[in-house]
């Protein structure tokens, strides 16, 4: 079989299901499930998983048990294990449990900022320069990631402008963010708006461009994967079963597919390091455990190809 020039480039998927997937459904999925979950991805191959969010439980019961499963998720070999926090608070707590790295969410929509953030863009900025003083003071290596969301617009504000949003990427990287990623919230994306933003964002940011984190709302998630892999992007975050979402896009389907995703870079040629059988059996344990909630993807009900070669990855 020829290989592409790609072939055995690595591309890093992010499992994000146990934080963005789960916060968004009724379910609240047990502490030793979650272990489960997160043993078996990483027995997959899976090397990064945002295990949660340290945000007050009363918020989100979902994830109320974020502390216990970050120093679980660490002893695992080999994983590196994200957290979500919103503000120097959760910050502390992820310094506490020694997260290997946080995100800072921050809309670039300034009316999606103040209704899901109650900060503007510009505060969460701010926010993020107090999060890297206090990480810096305390002799932390936790690594701190900027995600810009709403980075092609959203249901509240439409249109959001590509030079505000390479503008708060700038300031972002300026207040001590050591990464920065870019999601596409409510699957506004197209493949050409990818393409182009993403570009300008690698161009500003360098390595310091961490991920790219697609909602396949419209459909479109995988072919803008493609394309942000076309301008040099190599690290993307995924949810199991598609489970996730954003409350302001009512009616959606949630994060790109993990299962879909990790298959179609294997078919490419690119090396996962994920073994896509073991992720699927995980996918229907999973979908057990959050029975009566909708999943999403392709690839379970399929299954692979004849033609793929387990070697490909």
């Amino acid at each position: 079989m020829d290989l592409p020039d790609h072939a055995r480039e690595r591309v890093v998927i992010r499992e994000v299901g146990l934080r963005d997937g789960l916060q968004s459904i009724a379910t609240i999925l047990s502490t030793d499930r979650k272990r489960e979950w997160i043993r078996a991805a990483c027995e997959a191959g899976m090397r990064e998983i945002e295990v949660g969010s340290f945000v007050p439980s009363r918020l989100l019961p979902q994830l109320a048990d974020t502390a216990e499963l970050v120093p679980f998720a660490k002893s695992l070999p080999g994983l590196t294990v994200s957290v979500l926090v919103p503000n120097l608070r959760g910050a502390e707590r992820a310094l506490g449990a020694n997260a290997d790295l946080m995100i800072v969410p921050l809309s670039a929509s300034h009316a999606h900022s103040l209704a899901n953030l109650r900060k503007t863009p510009d505060e969460v900025v701010a926010e993020v320069a107090r999060i890297r003083a206090v990480r810096d003071a305390a002799g932390s290596k936790t690594l701190i990631e900027g995600g810009v969301g709403t980075a092609f617009g959203c249901t509240i504000q439409g249109e959001v402008a590509r030079g505000e949003v390479l503008r708060l990427v700038q300031a972002l990287l300026d207040a001590g963010a050591d990464r920065i990623s870019l999601a596409d919230t409510v699957g506004y994306a197209d493949p050409a708006a990818v393409r182009a933003l993403f570009a300008d964002a690698v161009k500003i940011a360098g390595q310091r461009f961490w991920s790219g984190h697609f909602h396949d709302t419209r459909g479109l998630a995988l072919a803008n994967v493609h394309a942000a892999l076309d301008v040099g992007v190599r690290r993307f975050d995924a949810s199991l079963g598609g489970i996730g979402g954003c409350p302001y896009a009512p009616g959606a389907s949630g994060n790109v597919t993990t299962e879909d995703l990790a298959f179609m870079l294997a078919s490419m040629g690119y090396d996962t390091g994920v073994d896509v059988e073991r992720l699927l059996d995980l996918r229907a344990q999973v979908a057990g455990w959050l029975a009566g909630e909708e999943l999403h993807g392709t690839l379970w009900r399929a299954g692979l190809p004849k033609t793929f070669h387990r070697e490909a990855r």
